[in-house]
């Protein structure tokens, strides 16, 4: 079984991902990268569409005990007794426009994958199917050495989940215009 870390894009997967895998000196095996290379990405306007029949069939035989997945579509391509622990990197909404922005995204694409952010969705779909193996961790205005040793708590001793409510501080700041709104 496998350690997994997900989250929306932006959030600080792969940055946290390869300091685990030199830590606990494991495979990284990242799905991008592997449906990349098996021709499942298929261009849809702003988005890459996966088939994700697919790559659960490729993932399949890739996956040992030694490795650390790294993806945001890991809760829709692994089964539970692929995974010993799943960690959900969640980061404030408000951090994740400025990271978007960066990477040059479209104010469309940015409002999607805010809005996923603030309603939990890769989270709440990762509870759904892995249950007790769920873990988030929230890494706003965290360091990277901060993190990493949140992610170790929560594989070595499965302690260490954050409750993430995103959706109440939009609201309070009276900001769900910003993120939903058109």
């Amino acid at each position: 079984m496998s350690i997994v870390i997900t989250g929306n894009p932006g959030v600080g997967k792969h940055t946290i991902t390869d300091e685990i895998v030199k830590r606990l000196k494991l495979d990284l095996l990242d799905i991008n990268s592997i449906a990349k290379e098996s021709g499942l990405f298929e261009k849809n306007r702003e988005t890459n569409d996966v088939d994700i029949e697919e790559l659960e069939k490729i993932l399949d035989q890739k996956i040992s005990e030694k490795n650390v997945i790294v993806g945001h579509l890991a809760p829709y391509v692994l089964k539970k007794n692929q995974v010993k622990t799943m960690i959900v990197l969640r980061r404030s909404p408000y951090e994740l426009i400025q990271v978007y922005s960066t990477r040059e995204y479209s104010d469309q694409k940015i409002k999607e994958n805010t809005g996923s952010e603030i309603l939990g969705i890769i989270a709440h779909d990762a509870i759904s199917k892995f249950q007790e193996k769920v873990f988030q961790i929230n890494v706003t205005e965290k360091t990277i050495s901060k993190v990493v040793e949140n992610v170790m708590e929560v594989i070595t001793k499965n302690n260490g989940n954050e409750e993430v409510d995103w959706l109440e501080l939009v609201r309070k700041n009276n900001d769900l215009g910003k993120f939903f709104v058109d």
